[in-house]
């Protein structure tokens, strides 16, 4: 069975596939990310169903890649006789420059197989379950090289060049191919009262689509603007985030698959297919420093969408589309990756008090009206209703960022955000851009927010996981991120210095090691581990800084691609993947070296918003200093 760091990704931008190194794709919703599955081996190697194109023979090895500039996979294959490849796509029209953030996709998967060299027998299985593995479907041969499969609500159509059969649960074929001969097949979805969407010779058609989107994803990679330390690996970042991005609305999902474990036999397994209010600012901030300004735009207009109405009713999650129900369900009847058991699909946490969704919101307001965007009167009501939300609410404990299955507690992460709240709010209120009236209170709840966090939240001269909780905790690393604190400030350093002490591990950060009402270890946090670079480098400790990023970025698969986290014993990929939060610490934490490297950060003893320095260099291309960049 593939491990969670075999797969590679393939998307339309609508949804995505993951295809492991053995040719299978064993992941695949349609036609959204959070749709039910149709291809899910990897939560249940015998239930599951997958797709799987690769030689009926021995495997002596295997070799992959994407096609330069694109998520177009090719995967190489080494017999005894011969040589096999398969190049993978999820079909998109071919890009169009005066609609930069908009892809139209066929929803259908196509794989093309070549030979070319010596022979070699392919085994074809097509066999999906949808619904997550509960329905079986109708197998149906329509002519020698089409089959229909249908089943519950869905619909998949599939047509190749060379024969098909089946033995009424699954597509199987057997193709004898030499050197030079070439083969296609593809499967489309539709729902279940839909028609064939394939047509045409597939001869034609299909060579056509996979073109386009080859050309689709060179014309959009074109448009990427980053060029600094490690420029291979944010290069794949960015094609990753753009593949986690749902083009009709603009959200970013948090990762692509529900379930996959922290822990091999553990049961920190959740659904992370949905949009997280918190991930605002390092959504925004890393698609500005690649310089995908429609993609930002377009992130900040679902924002706005999906947050309007009464802030009072603002959640911490949604679906792609804007849906606020999630409900968690238990899918008793799959096994668990590995046997990881249980496997969940929707988020119980989306009804979570988290209080940081509101400095979220705010910093996201700001940060884009300093990129220069005007705030409506509509959103500025918002925003400062927001803010008296924060007022109101920054007593109160809650789950906190890690969405504690325990009792709430009084978390410094959110105590900070509430003070990033207040601050952004009275910082846009001096400008005009939000109504002054409630400018005194803003600015009397922040100062007493600073106070709380200088006491209670830094008892002993660097900053714990909660009040009256003197633990560790990754999260605590915001600190200077957000310009509460100079990278400098003696509490940062201390607080650094316990982090790396008490949560480091191989040169990685665990998240808390703190009890939090749920069973069993997870592994260490790559997003923890690339706030902890951040930190170094905004300290000026450059060479430290550089060789922990290094150490970080090994931890990708061989394509580039990085999950949640990483067992620190192993290296083994572990979590949800390919995991956005990730991929965007990829980007903020070179464009941060890099900018270091060239002097372009303030200095250690100033405050600032590590986010906001990071746009205002992209927007000005010239040093950054501290004029214009938030601090205390």
């Amino acid at each position: 069975m593939n491990g969670i760091g075999d797969y590679g990704l393939i998307g339309d931008c609508h949804s995505l596939a993951l295809v492991g190194m053995d040719g299978s794709i064993d992941w695949c919703c349609f036609p959204r990310f959070d749709s039910p599955s149709a291809f899910a081996r990897v939560l249940d190697e015998d239930r599951g169903g997958h797709f799987r194109v690769g030689p009926a023979e021995t495997i002596r090895g295997t070799e992959r890649s994407y096609l330069p500039a694109t998520n177009v996979l090719q995967t190489t294959f080494h017999t005894a006789e011969g040589r096999l490849e398969i190049t993978d796509c999820m079909p998109v029209a071919r890009f169009d420059p005066d609609r930069p953030a908009f892809v139209e996709a066929r929803h259908s998967i196509l794989r093309r197989i070549r030979v070319p060299a010596g022979s070699v027998s392919v085994r074809v299985v097509v066999e999906p379950r949808f619904e997550y593995g509960v329905v079986t479907p109708r197998f149906t041969l329509t002519s020698p090289t089409t089959m229909s499969i249908i089943g519950g609500p869905d619909a998949l159509w599939v047509h190749a060049t060379h024969p098909l059969g089946g033995d009424g649960d699954r597509v199987t074929a057997t193709w004898d191919l030499h050197e030079g001969d070439e083969a296609w097949i593809e499967a489309a979805w539709t729902p279940a009262a839909g028609h064939d969407p394939l047509s045409g010779d597939p001869r034609r058609q299909m060579p056509a689509r996979l073109a386009d989107t080859v050309a689709f994803w060179q014309g959009w990679f074109a448009c990427c603007s980053y060029d600094g330390a490690h420029t291979r690996k944010v290069h794949r970042s960015a094609l990753v985030l753009k593949a986690l991005t749902y083009a009709p609305t603009g959200a970013v999902i948090a990762a692509g698959t529900t379930a996959l474990p922290e822990w091999i036999g553990g049961g920190r397994n959740w659904d992370y297919r949905f949009t997280w209010i918190r991930d605002a600012t390092l959504t925004l901030a890393s698609l500005v420093i690649l310089g995908y300004l429609p993609e930002a735009s377009a992130f900040k207009e679902w924002l706005e969408r999906t947050a309007a109405g009464r802030p009072e009713d603002l959640q911490i999650m949604y679906r792609v589309t804007g849906e606020r129900l999630l409900p968690e369900v238990t899918l008793d009847h799959l096994a668990g990756h590995r046997g990881s058991a249980p496997v969940r699909v929707g988020n119980g946490a989306a009804g979570q008090i988290q209080l940081d969704s509101y400095g979220q919101v705010l910093e996201a307001g700001y940060l884009f009206g300093q990129a220069g965007g005007e705030l409506t009167p509509s959103n500025g009501s918002f925003l400062s209703r927001t803010a008296e939300l924060a007022v109101r609410a920054w007593r109160h404990p809650d789950q906190g960022i890690w969405e504690i299955r325990d009792e709430p507690r009084h978390f410094v992460h959110s105590k900070l955000n509430c003070w990033v709240a207040l601050d952004r709010a009275a910082r846009m209120a001096r400008a005009g851009a939000l109504d002054a009236g409630s400018l005194s209170s803003w600015e009397r709840e922040r100062d007493l927010l600073a106070d709380w966090l200088r006491s209670e939240g830094s008892p002993d001269g660097w900053f714990v996981q909660a009040g009256g909780r003197p633990v560790a905790d990754a999260a605590t690393l915001m600190v200077p991120m957000v310009g509460f604190a100079a990278p400098g400030d003696p509490t940062v350093t201390r607080t650094i210095e316990v982090v790396g002490r008490d949560l480091g591990e191989g040169g990685l950060i665990h998240r808390y090691l703190d009890p939090d009402g749920l069973a069993g270890p997870e592994g260490s946090f790559l997003l923890c581990s690339f706030w902890m670079v951040e930190c170094l480098v905004a300290a000026g400790r450059l060479d430290e800084a550089e060789e922990q990023l290094a150490g970080l970025l090994d931890h990708s698969n061989d394509l580039g691609i990085f999950s949640e986290m990483v067992h620190p014993d192993t290296n083994e990929a572990l979590g949800n993947t390919p995991q956005a939060f990730t991929h965007m610490a990829v980007v903020t934490s070179c464009e941060a070296l890099t900018a270091a490297r060239q002097g372009r950060l303030p200095t250690p003893d100033q405050p600032y918003c590590f986010a906001q320095a990071a746009l205002h260099r992209r927007l000005s291309g010239g040093p950054t200093g501290s004029e214009g960049v938030v601090g205390k």
